[in-house]
């Protein structure tokens, strides 16, 4: 009888113990586990949080912070006959004159004078006043330009024959400095040099062959 208290009293004792055991250390793995597998994930989403930082700086200094040159030219122009009754020439030139500025920032520039130019001799002359061009803008300016030949083409044949012949070629020259914001903390000196050809069709009063490097 005694033996059989003590089978009852002890055995079951023994697995419950061991169960116990065996459970605790299937908890404690499964919470290093699950610890390892956070540990995991914050590690790939740091390094893909890193990597995407990096490839989204790259992107931006290539393509938003990267400071690219205004275009300054001639974009059109009409004309009025005043004289050009050979070897006198003077007509009127209303022109329309643009700064293209194609950053990601306002182009802030200086005045300056546009002089438009018969072979090495000087027609005429704009100015074109201290302004801005906003980002991805181009800036307009509309300017009358008295394009009158000096006294000293009176004995030019070739100037006599292009009168004569309706179609008068010009160049306009100009430099404009100036300087590119970025992000309100970046700026850039940016020089323009304006170097545009063109012929004047004196009889329609249009320009003609406009080209602009």
């Amino acid at each position: 009888m005694a033996e059989r208290e003590e089978r009852k009293a002890g055995h079951p004792l023994a697995p419950a113990n061991g169960h116990a055991r065996s459970d605790e250390e299937a908890q404690k793995e499964e919470a290093e586990e699950l610890r390892l597998k956070k540990r995991k994930k914050r590690l790939i989403f740091f390094v893909i949080f890193t990597v995407s930082q990096i490839v989204m700086g790259i992107v931006f200094g290539l393509t938003i912070m990267k400071v690219k040159t205004p275009k300054f030219r001639v974009r059109s122009a009409t004309f009025e006959t005043i004289n050009v009754t050979s070897p006198s020439f003077h007509m009127k030139m209303y022109a329309e004159i643009g700064v293209k500025n194609p950053n990601f920032g306002p182009y802030k520039f200086h005045n300056t004078t546009v002089n438009f130019y018969y072979g090495e001799t000087l027609f005429g002359s704009a100015n074109i006043p201290k302004s801005k061009a906003g980002l991805k803008t181009t800036k307009k300016f509309n300017v009358t330009v008295n394009l009158i030949a000096p006294t000293s083409l009176a004995s030019n044949s070739q100037f006599a024959n292009e009168v004569s012949s309706g179609l008068l070629p010009l160049r306009s020259q100009s430099n404009l400095s100036g300087k590119v914001e970025l992000m309100l903390i970046m700026k850039k000196k940016k020089s323009i040099q304006m170097n545009c050809t063109m012929d004047v069709n004196i009889k329609s009063q249009q320009l003609q062959n406009l080209n602009c490097n």
